[in-house]
């Protein structure tokens, strides 16, 4: 059938944060793009809480930064409060937090994919794929037109056979006051693929001229916001605070009295809510001990009244939300907005896809978002960002973008997508990350840059800033070896510190490790560029905090590099792609099945899938070097 419309290189389904980056990616690396989207006014809407970043998000976010990405620069130009979480504890975790002004949000991001001159935006609903000869040719959409392109990306979020439960209420939709996908599921199951069901939840918007502020704890942004983006150089919006308040017992004796309509507990909802995100509800039902929850008030946006209550997730019935909320305190007059909801939505399990995302059933079909089974904009948005690469460099017949589980939280996401079995919406945490000492926030665009200037998504010239910001903190480690500092000039310091003092002149570089001194401690006794904050409009700042840091944990960063090199002959040590499992009886039948499926590239890889056990992994060591396997 000829198309109406003019053939694309690429397709992308789904206006949300993993289809932004998706289309923006494609566009960018010279791809002519089409962005298929329900409703071109909702584009990258926030759908549950108007906040970019957090723990391990953060550090997705400044690595797709590093890529190219545009998530860091749209939240630095509308976010309303920033804050760095985890300060008091080491670098590894540090994480950037920022609340989002959230209809300007998705008006700057409507706005970066509106300048692209090969970007086509389309409102439509795709109901199937045009599939030919195991390969995706196009999509077709709900008014039966066909549109076809080289790669088609998936990006469906909720959307899915959405259905959105409040009380014993349930509706189609694929999130509040949108129509729900229907069709592409069926289609994608009638190809083969395996479908899965779903279920997270949002919690109800307050009308803050309704709230009593005096009574909760007031949380500010930090003094002076660090960016999200390398290429942002100051925040200077005025930022807008949050409000800390707490549930208590009247609060749960009410929540409780709703539990015999609750979607939750009735049987209406099959599918598995986020274990880390919990409603409130669950939380008195595997809590009950606990005799209060905190609840955050953050602002919606800057010209907004209303309210999002962090922590209150919930499917509770209407009269019972208003009730509960009407107990804690700052809130007994609280009028609420919008309802808080559960939404149950389909998605496929990951490891029905190749590291690069694309599908192992459909050549050039690509997954990405919640569709394969995760929760939160930013993992969301890298996944779209690499399933968006990738497409692009197998239309040009180039070598694929697979980052490694040592090299980025995304290498991370990734690998434990296709490798997990994710039967809950999986959600980035620092604590997955094996070299999280190596993959901080702070270091990812010394980590990345090179792959995103490699891709065509990062300028030679900020490419060009990068690589002298890495060859002036080698430099500067070597010279602070050399640096020495007499026990007359450090005394003091130390004095004021509460540490030993010294007898003899020490390097700079020794001082440094010690735990109560700081760089900075030095400005005034050491005369040296890195001090000089004028420098290359404030690089020293950015090399200032790279050197202490370096320093500081270097015998930490040299075990986690140990453990890097012994991970990585794991991963050299590959597997053919057409062997044969069911010809090595000693393998369990468990790890049989799961090799089977997934098809690892690599002995890490098979190392890393659940069920498959160190046992099983010694026997295909011993079948490899055994036996020699015919070639594709």
């Amino acid at each position: 059938m000829n198309s109406i419309y003019e053939k694309y290189d690429v397709i992308v389904v789904g206006g949300g944060h993993a289809g932004c980056e998706a289309a923006l990616a494609a566009v960018r690396m010279g791809m002519k793009t089409l962005l298929f989207t329900m409703n071109i006014s909702t584009i990258a809407q926030m759908s549950c809480n108007p906040a970019i970043g957090g723990l391990a998000k953060g550090h997705l976010v400044r690595e797709l930064d590093a890529l190219g990405g545009e998530m860091a620069k749209a939240i630095d130009d509308e976010g309303i409060q920033f804050r760095m979480l985890n300060k008091s504890k080491g670098p590894a975790v540090w994480s950037l937090r920022a609340q989002a002004d959230r209809l300007g949000y998705s008006c700057r991001m409507i706005k970066a994919l509106e300048q692209q001159s090969s970007l086509d935006i389309k409102q439509a609903m795709v109901k199937s794929l045009i599939v030919k000869n195991g390969k995706c040719q196009g999509v077709t959409t709900f008014t039966e037109t066909d549109v076809y392109s080289r790669a088609v990306i998936l990006t469906a979020g909720t959307f899915l056979n959405g259905l959105i439960h409040i009380g014993m209420m349930s509706y189609a939709s694929g999130r509040a006051g949108e129509f729900a996908a229907i069709g592409l599921t069926e289609n994608l199951v009638e190809l083969g693929f395996i479908a899965g069901r779903l279920k997270t939840g949002t919690p109800p918007r307050i009308d803050g001229n309704s709230v009593d502020f005096s009574q909760m704890t007031i949380q500010h942004g930090d003094p002076d916001p660090v960016p999200f983006s390398f290429q942002t150089k100051t925040i200077d919006t005025v930022q807008k605070p949050c409000y800390l308040t707490n549930t208590n017992k009247e609060t749960h004796e009410i929540i409780k009295t709703g539990f015999d309509r609750s979607p939750l507990f009735t049987g209406k909802i099959v599918g598995t809510g986020p274990r880390y995100c919990p409603s409130i509800e669950t939380k008195l039902d595997k809590f009950s001990d606990k005799a209060s929850h905190q609840l955050y008030l953050e602002p919606e946006g800057r010209d907004t009244n209303e309210y999002y209550l962090n922590g209150y997730a919930t499917s509770l019935a209407e009269d019972i939300q208003i009730k509960s909320l009407h107990t804690i305190p700052g809130l007994k007059q609280a009028k609420i907005t919008r309802l808080g909801y559960a939404i149950e939505y389909d998605y496929f399990p990951p490891h029905q896809l190749l590291p690069t995302m694309e599908t192992k059933l459909v050549q050039n079909l690509y997954f990405a978002g919640q569709i394969n089974g995760t929760s939160g904009y930013e993992e969301a948005a890298v996944q779209g960002f690499v399933a968006a690469a990738n497409a692009v460099l197998k239309l040009r017949k180039q070598e694929p973008f697979i980052l490694g589980r040592s090299q980025a939280y995304i290498g991370v996401l990734i690998d434990d997508l296709i490798n997990r079995e994710i039967k809950e919406p999986y959600r980035m945490f620092t604590s997955l990350a094996e070299y999280r000492l190596l993959l901080r926030q702070d270091n990812a665009d010394l980590r990345l840059s090179e792959f995103g200037y490699q891709l065509g998504l990062i300028s030679s010239e900020i490419f060009s800033k990068v690589e002298k910001k890495k060859e002036l903190i080698n430099k500067y480690i070597n010279e602070f070896k050399k640096t020495t500092i007499s026990p007359d000039a450090i005394n003091p310091i130390l004095d004021t510190k509460g540490g030993s003092q010294i007898q003899e002149k020490e390097s700079l570089y020794q001082l440094l490790k010690r735990p109560e001194l700081k760089l900075e401690d030095f400005r005034s006794i050491v005369d040296h560029p890195v001090f000089n904050d004028q420098i290359d409009d404030g690089l020293m700042i950015e090399v200032r905090e790279q050197v202490e840091i370096e320093i500081k944990y270097e015998g930490y960063f040299k075990r986690q590099h140990e453990q890097i090199v012994r991970f990585k002959r794991m991963e050299d040590k590959l597997i053919p792609d057409n062997l044969d499992y069911d010809e090595i009886g000693s393998l369990s039948r468990e790890s049989r099945e799961k090799l089977k499926r997934i098809r690892p590239r690599s002995i890490g890889q098979a190392s890393r899938i659940a069920g498959v056990s160190p046992a099983d992994i010694s026997v295909l060591l011993i079948a490899l070097k055994k036996r020699t396997f015919p070639t594709d």
